[in-house]
């Protein structure tokens, strides 16, 4: 990949928040009627609240296959994977569990997390047909913070479903096709996005 990125420096990464981190924050927040961002509406607050219980339960169900644990075993170089995310993400509620699992497989591996709403400048240098999209996940060598690659800000099918539903949303609700979207995470178990990961990380 050719990407190169100017804004992410050692310093960002060395603020940034590992998994347990991010979910105290986010707890944390909740307590004080607050989510990430500064949109602190009562459906932000719901959307937050409900991402907090589906990443509890990716955590107790979500399964690497030993397909998919032997090619992170394998990696050899040193690598961060940045996610840029906000509490009230659903998509990033759905995902990051898995990847977390997925990493634990190597210490070679960290996963980290930054904010987007904090981090615009790095958001702008990763964005998805022209927007602000996450979760957005960029692997770097963890020395030269090179890229390696990037994923999000979701599965490629549900990324062609929504781009089809804002060109014709065919009479069904945003509400409607959220509710979809979130039936096809249930459905789906992580294994597409696990298939995403295989080849990113044997290409």
């Amino acid at each position: 990949m050719t990407v190169v990125t100017s804004k992410i420096t050692k310093d960002l990464i060395e603020q940034s928040l590992d998994y347990a981190q991010y979910r105290a924050l986010i707890d944390q927040l909740l307590k004080e009627n607050k989510t990430t961002g500064t949109n602190h509406s009562e459906a932000m607050m719901d959307y937050t609240r409900m991402n907090v219980q589906r990443m509890k339960r990716w955590d107790k169900t979500s399964i690497v296959s030993e397909e998919a644990s032997a090619i992170v075993k394998k990696l050899e170089r040193k690598q961060v994977w940045l996610v840029l995310t906000e509490a009230w993400c659903g998509d990033a509620a759905q995902n990051i569990s898995y990847i977390e699992k997925l990493a634990a497989f190597n210490d070679n591996v960290k996963v980290r997390y930054i904010l987007r709403d904090e981090n615009l400048a790095v958001m702008d240098e990763f964005l998805t047909n022209g927007g602000r999209s996450i979760p957005k996940l960029i692997a770097l060598d963890e020395e030269t913070l090179d890229v390696l690659f990037t994923w999000g800000p979701r599965p490629r099918p549900l990324q062609e479903m929504l781009v089809a539903y804002k060109e014709d949303p065919k009479g069904v609700s945003s509400e409607e096709f959220k509710k979809n979207i979130h039936l096809w995470y249930a459905k789906d178990k992580n294994s597409t996005l696990e298939s995403e990961f295989k080849a990113l990380l044997t290409q």
